[in-house]
């Protein structure tokens, strides 16, 4: 059950397509993505002790959120995740960063926003992203490879191109949101508007935001899984429809290639991809704010884990495979 980009580049070559048709088609790919400028601006970088190993910032947005600012306002990140490719390219681990988690911000190059602490996605608000990747490799030490951002709303699309997705509702819930959906427990199948809406849902569960980061994370799993057991990776009509959508979804650095990024994830199957948490010490007020405090320690562990591309060990001790990670 490899990823999209690899079996379509067995799928090209096999069907005498060649490297040339693939790299063309790979292009036009490269072109449906907008790009963004993450890196240029920002004048001291963590180094990268271990060569091989790729650091890629998730940004996620969620452009129709009902519960977002009338007419916009300053961007901030919905969801913050740090995938980390080890070296050795046979495992990915999905960190998930809470949004709210309170850390020291980075002052802009002119000095105008920013130098103070504050919550983690206020970065975006501050400096747009590359301020958001100064943030996030200050705080983890971490080198930042790629950055790619996800406008969630547009993943209705992407749901639907893929005949809905199967998620384990862990309890009966009223959407707040109209039309207001009940969402029974047990294993269910949603379409994109029904994905999306129950993903948003946070108020009726006891731990709050976390168990939006949660299900977000669920939701990805659940994307790749229905494209591996839908055959859209064994059509290649299919497979391209999915990828037209998908791409039109993201906005990525200048650098980021799909076709590069593919083949370093080529031996990758979705049952090595791993989900965790930033370590935090839960909800706590900073002044009249709620925010989420970090574990400094046990965030210190991890990212020297991911810097040292030793993480296959620090998942041997501290993720439960049994519960999804």
């Amino acid at each position: 059950r490899r990823l999209t980009v690899v079996v379509l580049v067995t799928l090209l070559l096999l069907a005498g397509g060649g490297a040339g048709a693939l790299l063309v088609y790979a292009n036009r790919l490269d072109d449906n993505m907008t790009r963004t400028d993450a890196f240029s601006s920002l004048a001291e970088r963590p180094d990268k002790p271990v060569a091989g190993a790729m650091n890629v910032l998730l940004l996620g947005s969620d452009s129709r959120d009902p519960d977002g600012t009338a007419g916009g306002g300053p961007y901030r990140a919905d969801t913050i995740m740090l995938l980390h490719v080890p070296s050795a390219k046979d495992e990915a681990y999905f960190i998930s960063i809470p949004r709210d988690l309170w850390v020291p911000i980075p002052p802009t190059p002119d000095g105008s926003a920013g130098g103070h602490d504050a919550k983690i996605n206020a970065a975006t608000a501050f400096g747009g992203v590359p301020l958001m990747v100064h943030t996030v490799e200050s705080y983890t030490g971490v080198r930042i490879d790629h950055v790619v951002l996800v406008d969630f709303g547009g993943f209705v699309e992407v749901t639907d191109a893929l005949g809905g997705v199967e998620m384990e509702i862990e309890q009966t819930i009223t959407s707040i949101h109209p039309p207001r959906r009940t969402f029974e427990a047990g294993r269910h199948l949603l379409n994109g508007e029904e994905a999306l809406d129950y993903v948003r849902q946070r108020y009726q569960f006891p731990d709050g935001d976390f168990s939006r980061m949660r299900h977000q994370q669920q939701f990805l799993r659940a994307l790749m899984d229905k494209a591996v057991s839908s055959g859209t990776l064994s059509d290649p009509f299919k497979l391209n429809a999915f990828l037209q959508t998908v791409t039109q979804t993201l906005t990525v650095d200048e650098d980021f290639s799909l076709l590069g990024v593919g083949w370093q994830l080529r031996n990758l199957r979705s049952e090595n991809l791993h989900f965790l948490t930033s370590p935090h010490n839960g909800a706590g007020r900073v002044g009249d704010q709620s925010v989420v405090l970090s574990d400094d320690a046990g965030a210190a562990e991890l990212y020297q884990a991911v810097r040292e591309d030793r993480m296959a060990e620090w998942a041997a001790e501290h993720l439960d495979e049994s519960d999804g990670d």
